[in-house]
């Protein structure tokens, strides 16, 4: 079984060949599942699958973090390195745009402030 830290240190390659060995290993074991292999094979299947996973996870993450950085920079980034957030928060109004007031409010908030009054203690 294969850890993903120590895959991070592998170049994309290597990661792709371990990837195919991997897949290879699974056929054979699948298909000791169907003739009546050792238990201990079939018990193997389990582990390799999830082996599999973590190289894609890391080969799909090592892809992501070089398209970032080749689009670092540039006037738009697409949307799926985009931050994900939810809809309704993608949706909301800026901070500039909440606290923006008109014209109207400007003046009446300047001609008619706040009333303050001084409380004994």
């Amino acid at each position: 079984m294969v850890k993903a830290y120590e895959l991070r240190g592998l170049p994309k390659e290597e990661l792709l060949k371990t990837l195919a060995e991997n897949r290879k290993q699974l056929a054979e074991l699948h298909v000791a599942k169907v003739t009546g292999g050792a238990p201990s094979k079939i018990a193997k299947i389990k582990s390799v699958r999830k082996s599999i996973a973590r190289i894609l996870t890391v080969h799909n993450q090592q892809q992501k973090e070089g398209i970032r950085k080749a689009a670092a920079g540039s006037k738009y980034i697409s949307k799926d390195l985009r931050i994900k957030k939810t809809r309704a928060m993608r949706r909301a109004l800026t901070k500039e745009q909440k606290n923006a007031k008109t014209l109207k409010q400007k003046k009446k908030d300047t001609h008619f402030p706040m009333r303050r009054y001084a409380v004994r203690a």
